[in-house]
């Protein structure tokens, strides 16, 4: 059956949780059909047949510090910027590509196709090879309105550009409006003869210049842009086409944040996809990019893990941003946990910022043989355990296995990891790959310390396989649904059902009062959800604290598994799940595995959110995407008290703090516990949209601890996403 078969069944059975008539029943016998389907022969992968796509590739790009640079563009800075990849030495370690991204062209000629606005870009693309580089450029889909209004010929066709444009006129690709019937970019119709044949000319254009690799950018459905009306899928498959007949190995990416119900396309026509919105902050912090930003790259790839490889195509995370410590925005662990991150993911690993401003822990992090194999390996991580102490391990086969332990929190935090959870018993051989150290056999499990914002990169021989944990299932269509949680039809999932509607009010819950375990300890809680884009469920067990799960993906037709610790009493458990203040994904099914020896959580947060602010619960939560729980406590003047009322300890101790919050402007609060004396916190960021974070040590008591904030002489406060208290030491 055709790609494109596929992809329309994808889009029948598609769910949209903000759509009330999407819970109208699909008829069983689609499942068969699906399953038919997807099981059919693929189409030829034409960009992979270049013979370009078998690994992701490793280069720098020119968008990062477009951020931060206007007029960055140019032909002169290229060459310096060329130059400083190869002096660096980074290119003798594969990091090859140089890629242009918009601003790099000109205008058209005589039919239509793109030229260079660059002084002189065969010159450049000379320069490029002779560093022992390659040249990519960017392009999107559909024809610029210049073009329309010349209507110009179309290269060795009888036809010219206004016949090949969709009726009526609508926009070409995400940047646009479909409901304009003049928009910059227009559509093109592929059913009409000489359009696949501009696309072959324009490719042609650019290929004759040299270029190695194309972006295909505001590609839908995607790019946040999710209306079938514009649908580029065919512009995708004419470029690839296209591609395959100049006969030279040219990458092709699509960007941005790519649709998974349509993935076989992507697939089949591409390289590679990018899997969600860009990494840099574009004026929304004083830097490229932030620790917040990177973060949101592990809640976003749990959905695509199963969906990348040599003949799949690659999920792009987006730049990489660890140039330097001046204005890349993250300090060296945050650097060394991006690459590490994406080295795992088999990401294509491009460079952002200014390669002439290049510092040594760069060169020396980017330089590791040890971590580039990883990301060259072709065996993408999967993730193991989720939430804020994260393990993702990639099995390379013969009994070798890649782990990384991630820890999210801004302190440091012990992190232990299963052997028997990642398939094998014991490992006689672990190597730290960040410091080149053999660290010896171990019997059980990995013990560590890991950085804040930090991570622990481990080459792994295992011993005997072993066999999966037990797991119960537990379908969300048979919970106690509250509020306005409803039932809807999902073939994707588990029993062909879903629950939706869980967000935006404390009483439409999701609860699981029949969750039953033998013995008292620790499970993975595998959690199956559906979202598109970053959302997030909170979770109570047995009445305790509420627990956040960001939570990402790209459908709400295909759910995804994270699987996080959670403490179970022997016999019957009651599991809820809610989001009272924001957005929530859709719920598939929960899952209880393990023998209640599993790690337990390293820390608990406590939403801001949800607090009590002026004695009223909720009552200025703001939307954050960037924020845990995708949520915020806003506008707080200095008489509004934000007070935690609910914070559960099991020792009487001190206890490190971590206090995530939003601000452009140096802000303070006034902290007291448990009634105690106001403590004076001055705090400053560059952002209201992305969190930063503070760590204190407090003295919390055993049982319910009570800690407010408030703005300090009486002024407007920073907004408050939260606190992490570190549990870690207590083993809590």
């Amino acid at each position: 059956m055709a790609t494109d078969h596929i992809d329309a069944l994808r889009a029948v059975f598609a769910y949209r949780a903000s759509t009330p008539a999407a819970s109208a029943r699909t008829p069983r016998w689609t499942t068969r059909l699906a399953a038919i389907a997807l099981c059919s022969a693929m189409l030829p992968a034409y960009a992979q047949t270049n013979g370009v796509g078998q690994r992701p590739y490793l280069g720098w790009s020119t968008f990062s510090q477009q951020t931060i640079v206007d007029g960055f563009l140019t032909q002169d800075n290229m060459i310096a910027q060329s130059d400083a990849l190869a002096r660096s030495g980074l290119t003798a370690h594969g990091y090859r590509y140089l890629n242009l991204d918009s601003g790099w062209t000109g205008p058209y000629d005589g039919y239509g196709r793109v030229t260079s606005g660059l002084r002189d870009i065969n010159a450049l693309v000379a320069h490029v090879h002779r560093n022992g580089q390659k040249l990519g450029v960017y392009w999107v889909p559909g024809v610029q309105l210049p073009a329309v209004e010349a209507n110009y010929p179309i290269f060795g066709t009888p036809y010219r550009i206004r016949d090949i444009l969709a009726e009526p006129h609508r926009a070409g690709n995400a940047f646009g409006d479909r409901n304009t019937t003049s928009p910059y970019h227009y559509k093109i119709d592929f059913s009409k003869p000489g359009a696949q044949e501009y696309v072959d000319s324009v490719v042609a254009q650019i290929a004759s210049y040299g270029v190695d690799f194309i972006k295909l950018d505001g590609v839908t459905p995607g790019s946040y842009n999710n209306d079938l009306g514009i649908d580029n899928r065919a512009d995708v498959e004419a470029w690839s086409k296209a591609i395959a007949k100049t006969g030279k190995p040219i990458w092709l990416t699509v960007s941005w944040g790519l649709q998974q119900d349509y993935l076989s396309t992507w697939q089949d026509f591409s390289n590679a996809r990018r899997i969600q919105g860009d990494v840099e902050c574009e004026g929304r912090c004083a830097t490229i990019t932030n620790w917040a930003m990177v973060a949101q790259r592990f809640y976003d790839l749990v959905a695509w893990q199963n969906d990348a490889g040599p003949t799949a195509g690659w999920n792009d995370l987006d730049s990489l941003v660890v140039l330097n410590g001046v204005n890349s925005g993250l300090n060296p662990e945050e650097r060394k946990t991006a690459i590490s991150f994406w080295a795992l993911a088999n990401s294509p690993m491009y460079l952002g910022g200014d390669m002439t401003k290049l510092d040594e822990t760069g060169r020396r992090l980017l330089s590791n043989d040890e971590v580039i194999a990883v990301n060259q390996s072709g065996r993408p991580a999967k993730q193991a355990v989720g939430g804020k102490g994260q393990v993702w391990v990639s099995d390379q086969g013969n009994g070798v296995y890649y782990v990384g332990l991630f820890n999210l929190n801004a302190f440091a935090s012990p992190m232990r990891v299963r052997w028997s959870e990642l398939g094998f018993k014991s490992a006689s051989r672990v190597r730290d790959l960040w410091s080149a150290s053999e660290l010896g056999g171990h019997r059980e499990g990995f013990d560590a310390v890991v950085p804040a914002h930090g991570v622990r990169l481990l080459k792994v021989v295992g011993r005997e396989r072993s066999a999966p944990a037990p797991r119960q299932f537990y379908e969300a269509e048979t919970a106690v649904l509250g509020g306005t949680a409803r039932i809807g039809d999902c073939v994707a999932c588990s029993g062909g059902r879903k629950v939706g509607y869980l967000g935006l009010g404390a009483a439409n819950t999701v609860t699981f009062d029949q969750v039953r375990v033998p013995r008292a300890g620790i499970y993975l809680m595998q959690v199956d959800s559906l979202t598109l884009g970053p959302r997030a469920l909170s979770f109570s067990v047995n009445g305790g604290p509420s627990t956040s799960m960001n939570l990402g993906g790209s459908s709400f037709a295909l759910p995804s598994s994270t699987a996080v610790p959670v403490r179970l009493r022997a016999g019957l458990n009651r599991i809820e799940f809610d989001n009272a203040t924001s957005y929530a994904s859709d719920l598939d099914r929960i899952a209880i595995g393990g023998d209640g020896g599993s790690t337990p959580a390293n820390s608990i947060t406590y939403e801001a959110e949800n607090a009590l602010v002026g004695g009223v619960r909720s009552k200025n939560a703001a939307f954050c995407e960037a924020c845990s729980g995708l949520a915020k406590a806003g506008n707080l003047s200095g008489q509004d008290d934000v007070l935690f009322d609910q914070v559960v300890m099991p020792e009487s101790r001190t206890y490190r703090m971590e206090i995530d919050f939003l601000t452009k402007e140096p802000r303070s609060f006034l902290l007291s516990v448990n009634g105690g004396a106001d403590r004076r916190l001055d705090l400053s960021g560059s952002s209201w949209d992305l969190p930063y974070s503070a760590v204190i040590e407090v003295p919390l008591k055993a049982g319910t601890n009570t800690i407010r904030l408030r703005g300090a002489n009486g002024g407007f406060a920073p907004d408050l996403d939260g606190i992490v208290i570190d549990t870690g030491r207590a083993g809590y």
